[in-house]
């Protein structure tokens, strides 16, 4: 008796301990009813819980109450909120919770679950958030564990019904997320996003408008990311002219900033008027500043980050500045008017106001000519638009308050060609550049544009996970992808997929399908016969078969899968995956007939059937996008956007019956004639393996850390042995990756040293937009060749020392005379 009252006395004084005490399972859903979710009260968590209990309806089949009252809590029930609110201050007191670790943090949650010490048998899953943002990530990280995707709705990822829901109750704390602000740029939408939301989704709008963006404010929940850059090609009415969309941005806890060309929170393509004279600031002064004085009062009320300076009236250079030295001048007085404007709207000073410079083509040479940027503003160092950072933060520029940040493309329109279409930019390099931007202490905000959000979904999660939680890029991008697969499709189907989209992006990573018309952009130049004909026909065929290959079994795939994955499926692979391969066959086979028709060969006609096939596939595939799931998006998939040439139907060659075409055989180029070796064969202190980059699935990087040094004197070099058939001429090419130098105080060379010869010095640097940089980046290759007379048959040493930080080595190729030109990476003997 006496030990029974022993353990009642327990059991009491266990129901008045804080919630440690209760490190188990917690039942949400017992396959009869539904915890309740009760919120602060405010709308961001308001509309938080109506998230939450839409994903838990899904994945249960019954509605959860949601309300705002605690009484309306009886056994079990998920607590939302900021850890100042009212409710969750009135919860950690009834529990004991101690939440004093989340005061004064930056986007931070704690989850466990608390019983009541007033009434026992009542329990709480509290989410508390350091701030509002915090406690979402906390319902996000939920729903996650509960099995909904983040493409549950922008990819119809259904979630599926559970029999009971139970999730972990002991406490966790979250880390603050890696870098502070992790945003989104919506661009060049006039051929998916746009039109889809003006016909099909808020036709009422007739615009991309607050019904909108609530789906992609509820996206970026679900991608934790925090900063919207709006739409604002011309194809769409300015964000702040159309009525609920900054109270939907404001609604959501969603931070608003502009892109490089929107300085002052405005979208001068439809905002100036061109009755107020020219947008020149050296003529037009008084009323410009009105216009961006009128734009900061409009929108002091919501959470912004202010893009300062001066460019012209779209993303073109500032207007009556002929000289970098003159937009610097220019560029200093408007800063500091714009300052002044912000910190009056504000009432507070400016530099307590969030502020950034995006250094965006002619404004990074305004800044290298002087500029000087006040501490408290960001810099944001962009890339060239094709995925390569033009240059990172010095140490004197990583001491500044104000911080680093960058502005990174997975979609882009301009020269020297557009890819628009399919979203293709290689995982790899995506952690690549992300790793050097951390590393160099660009940790302040990253943005990605990412077009219309489909057909870049992945691309899009895989850069903001990254910056949510930069340990991620310790990782393999395999590891990532693979993950990703299973969470969408399934542990089973995990590894094929990631396989399969693997291969497709070292497909596009050689050439990207928009730019397999060999044509440019800006001006539009005509398609021409490609470059993978050049070795008679062979390579081509490779790649063709290499497309066949993924298909095949990405079309097995779509068939095995369950049909509640199908049409997601279909969206994430399967269309991606065609459409590329389609349109390479479609090209490589007209440029295989024109290589055939000039020789006098047979398989014209064939090969013409065999393009036409291909562009039949594309049309039908883009069709069966806006049409699945009863239409839900129409017009969001464009198999031509800008109608570019490289998108046109061909006219496809017809040989006439009877004609002179011979059976010649495809000439076998001489693959013995080159050495090829891979970088990462080798390795040396100074050089860091990449993985999954470059021709042979690895690269060797520079490490970050070296100093840029004038020669190669006691420096340990990557080391190289090969041999070589025959004596004779050769050509070394070094191919690397087309990366920019590191920091404004470096350069982008090596030295190479062939057996006891000399070393020679290899600048690898390109400026502005010439054709040498064109090239580099639509072949992902940045190529130096050495001629080297006569060297002997037999073995011989190559060594190559790092010079300069990041510079990135893919492959090493020896061309001895009458080597095959290759496009691509020569094949392995």
């Amino acid at each position: 008796m006496q030990f029974v009252q022993l353990i009642r006395v327990a059991l009491a004084f266990a129901a008045l301990l804080p919630s440690v005490a209760l490190a188990q399972q917690v039942e949400l859903f017992d396959g009869r009813e539904v915890a309740a979710i009760v919120h602060s009260g405010e709308r961001p968590a308001q509309l938080a819980a109506e998230l939450l209990a839409r994903d838990l309806t899904q994945v249960t089949g019954i509605a959860p109450l949601v309300s705002g009252d605690l009484a309306a809590c009886r056994r079990l029930c998920i607590v939302l909120g900021a850890q100042d609110t009212a409710l969750v201050r009135a919860v950690a007191r009834e529990t004991g919770v101690d939440l004093s670790k989340l005061r004064g943090q930056w986007e931070r949650y704690t989850r466990l679950l608390a019983r009541s010490q007033r009434a026992p048998s009542r329990r709480y899953l509290l989410i508390a958030g350091s701030d509002t943002r915090g406690a979402i990530w906390g319902m996000i990280d939920l729903t996650r564990e509960i099995g909904v995707s983040p493409w549950e709705w922008w990819a119809d990822v259904t979630p599926r019904r559970a029999k009971r829901l139970a999730v972990d109750g002991s406490r966790k704390l979250s880390a603050s997320p890696s870098v502070r602000y992790r945003g989104i740029f919506l661009n060049d939408e006039d051929w998916g996003l746009q039109p889809w939301a003006a016909r099909t989704y808020e036709p009422e709008t007739g615009d991309i408008g607050p019904k909108t963006y609530t789906r992609i404010f509820e996206l970026m929940w679900r991608l934790k990311a925090n900063l919207i850059w709006p739409a604002m090609h011309d194809s769409t009415k300015p964000f702040y002219q159309i009525p609920g969309n900054a109270e939907a941005a404001r609604d959501h806890a969603i931070v608003v900033g502009t892109s490089h060309a929107e300085p002052m929170m405005r979208n001068n393509v439809r905002e100036w008027d061109e009755k107020d004279g020219a947008f020149n600031f050296f003529t037009n002064r008084t009323k410009m500043v009105d216009y961006w004085r009128r734009r900061a009062e409009d929108v002091k009320r919501f959470e912004n980050i202010y893009t300062i300076g001066l460019r012209g009236k779209h993303d073109s250079a500032m207007e009556g500045a002929d000289t970098p030295e003159k937009a610097r001048e220019a560029m200093t007085e408007v800063m500091a008017i714009q300052r002044e404007l912000l910190a009056t709207a504000q009432g507070k000073p400016a530099d307590q106001v969030p502020q950034v410079l995006t250094l965006y083509k002619e404004v990074l040479d305004v800044y290298a000519a002087g500029l000087k940027v006040p501490e408290d503003v960001t810099l944001v160092w962009p890339e060239d638009n094709y995925g390569y950072l033009h240059q990172l933060p010095t140490p004197a520029e990583r001491g500044r308050r104000g911080g680093s940040g960058i502005y990174y493309h997975i979609s882009y329109w301009g020269r020297p060609h557009d890819y628009l279409w399919l979203g293709t930019t290689h995982p790899a390099l995506i952690r690549e550049q992300l790793d050097r931007a951390w590393r160099m202490d660009a940790r302040k905000l990253w943005v990605v544009n990412v077009g219309d959000i489909k057909p870049g979904e992945y691309l899009t999660q895989f850069f903001l996970d990254l910056a949510f939680d930069t340990r991620a890029i310790a990782s393999a991008p395999g590891r990532h992808l693979t993950d990703w697969a299973a969470t969408q499709f399934g542990a089973a189907s995990a590894a094929e997929i990631a396989a399969i989209m693997t291969e497709y992006y070292d497909l596009a990573f050689e050439r990207r399908p928009e730019f397999m018309g060999f044509g440019q952009t800006e001006p539009t130049r005509p398609n021409q016969i490609g470059d993978y004909v050049r070795t008679g026909g062979g390579e081509a065929l490779a790649r063709i078969d290499r497309y066949r290959a993924i298909t095949v079994r990405a079309e097995a795939l779509a068939e095995a899968l369950p049909a509640d994955r199908r049409d997601a499926f279909f969206q994430l692979v399967l269309y991606p995956v065609r459409a590329a391969a389609s349109l390479n066959e479609r090209n490589l086979s007209l440029d295989l007939a024109a290589l055939y028709t000039r020789q006098g060969r047979a398989g014209v006609n064939a090969l013409a059937d065999q393009a036409k096939a291909a562009h039949a596939r594309i049309v039908a595939d883009t069709a069966s996008y806006n049409s699945r799931n009863n239409g839900k998006w129409r017009g969001m998939m464009d198999m031509a956007p800008r109608r570019l040439p490289v998108f046109d139907e061909p006219l496809y060659p017809r040989v006439a019956a009877g004609g002179t075409a011979r059976r010649i055989p495809d000439p076998a180029p001489r693959i013995d004639r080159i050495v090829s070796l891979a970088a990462a064969r080798a390795s040396a202190p100074d050089w860091e393996v990449v993985p999954g980059l470059g021709s042979r699935g690895a690269a060797l990087r520079a490490k970050l850390d070296l100093p840029s040094r004038g020669d190669a004197a006691g420096v340990a070099p990557l080391d190289y042995h090969f041999e070589v058939p025959t004596a004779g001429d050769v050509e070394l090419r070094i191919v690397a990756i087309p990366v920019h130098p590191l920091t404004s105080e470096n350069g982008l060379r090596i030295a190479v040293q062939l057996d006891n010869g000399p070393v020679q010095l290899l600048d690898f640097r390109t400026f502005g937009r010439s054709e040498e940089w064109k090239q580099s980046v639509l072949t992902n290759t940045a190529v130096r060749a050495i001629p080297v007379r006569q060297l002997a048959k037999g073995a011989h040493r190559l060594r190559i020392h790092a010079l300069d930080p990041g510079f990135i080595l893919d492959r090493i190729d020896v061309r001895l005379d009458g080597a095959p030109d290759y496009y691509g990476a020569p094949p392995i003997k």
